[in-house]
């Protein structure tokens, strides 16, 4: 796949979460709609985008007690909250929606929620299903920082930047071997899940 040059869309995600999916040690999101009006049939209408972390609602007791060392180095980077630092950039291969217990708990060992957070997602609006979304994520050699525009702000999960951010170098974080590894392993535990295209 030939990758975008440039981007002006962010998909926000616990600040813990993207440093995870930045390291490889997860490929995979679980997303359900916002709360605001726009963002309440949530969809992953952009086939790739950068990562935008975010703060204000992750907290320890949603997250694996292993990762809860991830989530205080976040805290200690978070830095001035005038401008977001965008490390990442990222493309989807592969998107489910669960509305079963019993496949989400298959996927339990490949991410950083608790099985409690998981649970109260995926019953959370219970007529919407919850999505999952493996994301194949590449490192910026040069991380890009923007000034946090008022627009940015909210309970929303895309983000349109406003200006196309340069993306120059980028280095998967996982080759195709140790990524597809990975993939195997959801698609094999989601089999019985719908596969969106």
């Amino acid at each position: 796949m030939t990758l975008s040059s440039i981007s002006d869309t962010a998909l926000k995600e616990w600040a813990s979460a993207v440093e995870t999916l930045g390291r490889g040690e997860q490929i995979l999101v679980l997303r359900k709609g916002g709360i605001h009006r726009e963002d309440r049939d949530f969809r992953f209408v952009y086939p790739e985008f950068l990562l935008f972390p975010t703060y204000e609602h992750q907290k320890e007791e949603l997250i694996k007690p292993e990762f809860h060392a991830t989530l205080r180095d976040t805290y200690n980077d978070s830095g001035v909250a005038d401008t977001v630092d965008f490390k990442y950039f990222c493309y989807v291969t592969d998107k489910f929606e669960l509305r079963d217990e019993d496949d989400l708990d298959r996927i339990s060992g490949l991410h950083i929620w608790t099985d409690d957070y998981a649970h109260k997602r995926l019953h959370w609006r219970p007529k919407q299903p919850l999505t999952v979304a493996l994301l194949r994520v590449y490192e910026l050699q040069n991380s890009r920082s923007l000034p946090v525009l008022p627009e940015y702000s909210g309970c929303k999960s895309w983000v349109e930047l406003g200006k196309e951010v340069a993306l120059g170098g980028m280095t998967p974080v996982l080759s195709d071997a140790e990524y597809e590894n990975k993939a195997d392993m959801v698609r094999g535990s989601l089999a019985g899940a719908t596969l969106v295209a």
